[in-house]
């Protein structure tokens, strides 16, 4: 039986497409700036979304961090969600790294900030406060989807304010399919934007961060500082790329897959959270482990949490689903 891996939409593998576009792919020195698949992609890319340059980077933690380190200088601090990636989940870079205060808020049950609650946390021009300088969101943030009116509030606030305003969109073209319209029209509202390559999308490593030329230089200097420079990054840049011309569409399927899945575990009694894109959030309590062991025994790879979260992509199939559930359903009654 093929093993179902639901713990993360980081877990696929490379289509055979994919393959044949990385083993194929021109290469040259990227730290030079000569590898011409590395090019061709932060130019593709950062023309799409509709800003001046672009950065490939190995990972989304570096995306994230360099961005960070590019809007703020030491000392300074930005505003960000608790539940946020750049804050909880990135090993803390910003602060080590950067030397860059986080202001965390709660996330809002739509996985957005309160924007008062974003006016109230900016510091006075006072040498007693680390100086506000950026505010970060997420999107999509847990699986929900941020609307086009709320980031359009949130750029009106940064621009009176003097913020900087950036975006990790690791799962942007997930937002972008829910939402139905062109990621475009969700990145114009930002100054700089992350997307990973490597989530949704079904590229094996990488992210680009886009933003002004100024903006773009300062980081690709930063990504020389923290060891980002790579060499003959072709063959993963041409991965990238082949997802986001072949594979941006077919996000919609993992989003039928979600809903089906959170559906159908609803039905049995689950207490499944309302599902957006493509992921499945559903209360489990102290059964966590057990219910963990007693999938994997059906090979279904879960993660164990009281809250557990399931990701829906490429390799995980409509029938797949049904397996799941059917695991689901012989668990409940025991």
């Amino acid at each position: 039986m093929t093993v179902i891996d639901l713990r993360s939409d980081t877990v696929t593998q490379p289509t055979a497409g994919m393959r044949d576009a990385m083993a194929h792919a021109p290469l040259g020195d990227d730290v030079y700036g000569e590898d011409p698949s590395v090019n061709k992609l932060e130019s593709w890319l950062s023309q799409r979304l509709g800003f001046a340059a672009a950065l490939f980077v190995p990972t989304g933690t570096m995306s994230n961090l360099l961005a960070l380190m590019a809007h703020c200088e030491r000392g300074d601090e930005y505003i960000v969600g608790q539940q946020a990636h750049t804050y909880k989940y990135e090993g803390g870079g910003a602060a080590v790294l950067g030397s860059i205060q986080p202001q965390p808020l709660d996330n809002q049950a739509d996985g957005s900030l309160d924007l008062n609650q974003v006016v109230a946390a900016i510091k006075a021009d006072d040498f007693h406060f680390a100086r506000t300088r950026l505010l970060a969101l997420e999107n999509t943030m847990q699986g929900k989807v941020l609307s086009l009116d709320y980031l359009a509030a949130a750029r009106k606030l940064t621009r009176e304010k003097g913020l900087g305003l950036h975006l990790d969109g690791a799962r942007l073209y997930n937002a972008a399919i829910k939402l139905g319209v062109d990621a475009r029209e969700i990145a114009r509202h930002f100054d700089s934007v992350s997307v990973c390559l490597s989530k949704g999308l079904g590229a094996p490593i990488g992210s680009v961060l886009c933003g002004s030329g100024e903006f773009i230089a300062k980081a690709r200097r930063l990504r020389k500082m923290v060891g980002g420079g790579m060499r003959q990054a072709g063959s993963i840049a041409a991965a990238g790329l082949y997802a986001l011309e072949h594979q941006v569409e077919r996000l919609a399927d993992d989003h039928a897959n979600a809903a089906f899945l959170g559906k159908a575990l609803g039905e049995l009694g689950f207490d499944v959270e309302p599902v957006q894109t493509n992921m499945v959030y559903v209360q489990i309590g102290d059964r966590a482990e057990q219910l963990k062991a007693f999938c994997a025994e059906r090979k279904i790879v879960l993660s164990a949490a009281p809250r557990l979260r399931m990701v829906t992509h490429l390799d995980a199939s409509a029938a797949q689903m049904e397996q799941v559930v059917a695991a689901f359903a012989e668990f409940g009654s025991r």
